[in-house]
């Protein structure tokens, strides 16, 4: 039972973030004692992926919003005279305006099962049950909150599930799906490696396949749904940290194939090799040689001021301008290479997230991004298993009714649980949704919008229906943010068969629905089947099957001083930005481990086996077949395997 666990640690720490997670896995590599708890029944909090099935558990849970009570009643009596408190949220408050639209025929899912669905057990008493909605689909049984070391619990699959991940042994290596060949050359083009995965279909080219929200309930465990939609840069910190700690041995990765952008109401595939650029059929060879020349320019502008110097005060766009380029090769540069806003974007931050793109691409495949298997929410898991390999101890649903100060030192000196433990440690690592009001009355939070959409068929069909897609659709108004989409195919383990995950994010402004559905109009069709389609360009538009839209929380970028009456030993972790990568929580990570412990490495290589000794305790139990080592996935039939393609792309994979 939790209510066991040691009352003392080095590092507590509230939350499964990504941020959260890399931070526990850092200081138990460092030989630090780590209680790693969450509120919820799954890892990641916001960054999290979930079955169909779980996350209409999840937007259930959303929209109800309904308040938990105290399950220990008598805590308080366990504060001394000398101690305050600072009481924790028990309800996530970080999701607004959820709204869920279903398409299809919703009646005629109402009998319909999950395929391979647990019977759902019963709760004992942990007050992180009202985080469970009461969904008798939902796939994994409520486990009683326990100490779990060496755990890595992930309740959105089964190991049945044929979706299973590799877990590769070599220390330098980043299992990366690439779309043919086992190693990719980054002088193919994206095309190509779409076609070397898989066989052109000629139904699909045809006429998409009628999928039913029956069909989707039924396979619901095939998809693993993010909440925040991000890709990996090829060359990131969140890469070059899982590669250097061996944490990447935990994930499989694919690579994004397909770089898009949306012009005159026409999506269309933007070069970024050379390769690319001299193969392109959209564009003259005069332009072709006006991108490279730029192109060119961008990876060693620092080498060339007086290029840009004097444009250092105007926009990304207004320099593009001075150029002599083309405004289809201005549009591209703009929103598909540099990703960056027509109107905030100043020169030279334009410059380098160009430079970036650039840098990125031909590391593991023909463009900067990679993304993994199974979904965002695998990343937050994989740190969590590290940790429990050294030592960490997890509990899910195991929600924290205060931090205990001292009022003299004004120092936390320790947390209260559910069950009214009192469990002392030197450091706090709390995520930002579980502060309360009154420790963020002072800070001013930025919103993100989000959508997912399950359609029938991609946004830009080619011979190859397994595509990973990103496309950014410019704002129609000046000042108006540009919008992200990110469409993933089914071999990322992330959507059934014949179907397309399509992410969508953006800065608020209004609603999520308000935000993104003039996007969702322009790309997609919204019919419902009883509603004919008279247009033919209606017809050509891939059709929504379903959809959610919701407003997340940017707590990013926050300055520690905003939050009120904060103890020196408790560090906040903000949840995801709306940045497409992953950068900013990786060094949220490494700055405040650095602060905790100034002379310890962060995330350092693992161990050699070879130097590793084992006392006679240790080698007594993995003799009797006790082991800490984490649960991990079944390794997948050679069909599966062959099926995928998969390869192992190591950190000198580069022409």
């Amino acid at each position: 039972m939790a209510d066991n666990l040691p009352a003392e640690f080095d590092v507590v720490v509230v939350g499964t973030g990504l941020p959260e997670s890399i931070i526990a896995a850092a200081c138990a590599r460092s030989g630090q004692r780590v209680l790693h708890v969450d509120s919820r029944n799954y890892y990641g909090g916001n960054w999290a992926s979930f079955s169909f099935s779980g996350l209409l558990s999840w937007i259930k849970e959303n929209q109800e919003k309904s308040e938990s009570s105290d399950e220990c009643e008598d805590w308080r009596k366990l504060i001394l005279e000398n101690e305050e408190v600072i009481s924790l949220n028990k309800k996530d408050k970080t999701i607004e305006h959820v709204e869920a639209f279903c398409f299809g025929d919703q009646d005629s899912a109402k009998d319909v099962e999950e395929a391979g669905a647990l019977p759902k057990l019963p709760v004992f008493g942990a007050s992180g049950a009202e985080a469970i909605a009461q969904d008798p689909n939902k796939e994994c049984p409520p486990l009683d909150s326990a100490v779990a070391r060496a755990e890595s619990c992930e309740p959105e699959k089964a190991a049945s599930v044929d979706t299973a991940s590799t877990v590769e042994e070599n220390d330098t290596e980043v299992n990366c799906e690439s779309e043919g060949s086992p190693s990719v050359s980054s002088s193919e083009s994206a095309l190509d490696l779409g076609k070397a995965e898989a066989p052109p279909s000629e139904v699909s080219a045809q006429e998409p396949k009628k999928i039913m929200y029956s069909q989707i309930v039924r396979e619901g465990r095939r998809f693993n749904i993010d909440l925040v939609s991000k890709l990996l840069y090829s060359r990131g910190l969140l890469i070059d940290l899982l590669i250097k700690s061996n944490v990447s041995r935990y994930a499989e990765f694919k690579n994004a194939t397909r770089i898009l952008a949306f012009r005159e109401g026409k999506v269309e595939q933007v070069p970024c090799s050379r390769a690319d650029v001299f193969n392109s059929r959209q564009l003259t060879m005069v332009e072709k040689r006006m991108l490279m020349k730029f192109l060119t320019f961008c990876l060693d502008y620092e080498q060339h001021p007086d290029e840009f110097q004097d444009y250092k005060n105007s926009t990304f766009a207004q320099f593009l301008r001075t150029r002599k380029l083309t405004p289809s090769l201005q549009h591209f540069i703009l929103h598909s290479i540099a990703m960056v806003s027509e109107t905030d974007c100043g020169t030279v931050e334009g410059l380098q997230a160009t430079r970036k793109f650039l840098q990125c691409l031909g590391r593991y495949g023909n463009t900067p991004f990679l993304f993994p298997l199974y979904g965002q929410g695998e990343i937050p898991q994989c740190f969590c298993r590290m940790c429990a390999v050294f030592g960490g101890i997890y509990c899910l649903r195991h929600s924290v009714q205060c931090l205990v100060v001292d009022k003299e030192s004004g120092r936390c000196k320790a947390i209260i649980d559910h069950f009214g433990q009192r469990i002392s440690a030197n450091y706090f690592i709390v995520e930002d949704s579980y502060l309360s009001e009154s420790v963020c009355r002072n800070v001013c939070y930025r919103q993100i919008s989000r959508a997912v959409l399950i359609t029938d068929q991609s946004v830009l069909k080619t011979d190859s229906e397994q595509q990973v897609s990103i496309l950014t659709v410019p704002p129609v108004d000046l000042g108006q943010p540009a919008v992200c989409v990110i469409e993933l195919c089914s071999s990322t383990m992330t959507c059934m068969k014949d179907t397309y995950l399509v992410h969508l994010t953006c800065p608020s402004t209004k609603t999520a629905r308000e935000d993104l559905e003039p996007v969702v109009q322009k790309l997609f069709h919204l019919n419902t089947e009883a509603e004919k389609e008279t247009e033919n360009e209606e017809l050509e538009k891939p059709r929504v099957l379903w959809a959610v839209y919701f407003n997340m929380r940017d707590s990013s970028g926050i300055d520690r001083n905003s939050y009120s009456s904060l103890p020196s030993n408790v560090y906040v972790c903000s949840g995801p930005d709306s940045a497409l990568g992953n950068d900013c929580a990786v060094k949220q990570a490494e700055t405040i481990f650095q602060e905790m412990f100034p002379t310890e490495e962060f995330c350092p290589p693992p161990p050699n086996p070879e130097d590793i000794i084992y006392d006679e305790d240790e080698l007594a139990s993995e003799e009797s077949g006790l082991s800490n080592s984490p649960e991990t996935k079944p390794e997948p039939s050679p069909e599966e395997s062959s099926s995928r393609g998969s390869t192992a792309v190591n950190e000198h994979s580069e022409e």
